[in-house]
């Protein structure tokens, strides 16, 4: 049986009208599934790392590592026991992070108080660039649970537990070139600064740092 032109364009249209229908319906679920503005703005939050938290204060070569600052010296108390807090909690994550002994060596003191604009004592903690605080801060946000997160992207520290064969963990080793005295003695007898080491005759440990 032939179907006329007529009822043809008439099939035509009626299922041009159904797939319409059909669409529409797909799109107004879609919406209905869609979260309100308030809960997107929460998930997108979320995904923020919360490292960009903290102001952006870069030390030399921290742009993409954990760099903390200490001292050695046990002069004051306080001090030294809040260095070792840090290091403690650091090494307990064993993360990969870079100690900066400001008693050792002038330039890491010089450096820290360019970076922080001023005179200040360790412990100073620093991660990707951006400045995280002291023992007070840095031990407030671990109690919080806000500590760990921050080390996302960061290396694990394999040789946690296993001194430096170099330094056995002092991260400083005598210069050989003048032996530890900071000082060269020409043939002539005269006697000039050694430019291979620091104030204190020592140079920064090529194996582990």
């Amino acid at each position: 049986m032939r179907v006329s032109e007529e009822e043809r364009r008439a099939r035509i249209e009626k299922e041009n009208l159904e797939r319409m229908r059909e669409e529409a319906e797909r799109s107004f679920e879609d919406q209905e599934e869609e979260p309100p503005l308030k809960a997107r703005r929460i998930e997108e939050d979320d995904d923020i790392d919360p490292i960009l938290g903290f102001p952006e204060m870069c030390p030399p070569g921290g742009s993409g590592s954990v760099i903390l600052y200490t001292t050695s010296l046990r002069g004051i108390r306080k001090t030294f026991e809040d260095c070792n807090s840090i290091r403690f909690l650091l090494e307990s994550f064993r993360v990969l992070y870079f100690e900066r002994d400001v008693s050792m060596h002038m330039e890491f003191k010089e450096e820290l108080w360019k970076v922080l604009d001023g005179r200040v004592n360790p412990p100073r903690l620093f991660i990707k660039g951006r400045y995280i605080g002291g023992a007070g801060e840095v031990l407030a946000l671990h109690e919080q649970g806000r500590f760990k997160v921050l080390f996302e992207g960061i290396p694990i520290d394999i040789f946690i537990g296993s001194p430096c064969e170099g330094c056995a963990g002092f991260r400083f080793v005598l210069c050989s070139h003048c032996n530890g005295s900071h000082k060269v003695v020409a043939e002539n007898g005269l006697s000039s600064t050694c430019q291979d080491c620091n104030e204190n005759g020592l140079i920064i440990c090529p194996l582990c740092c």
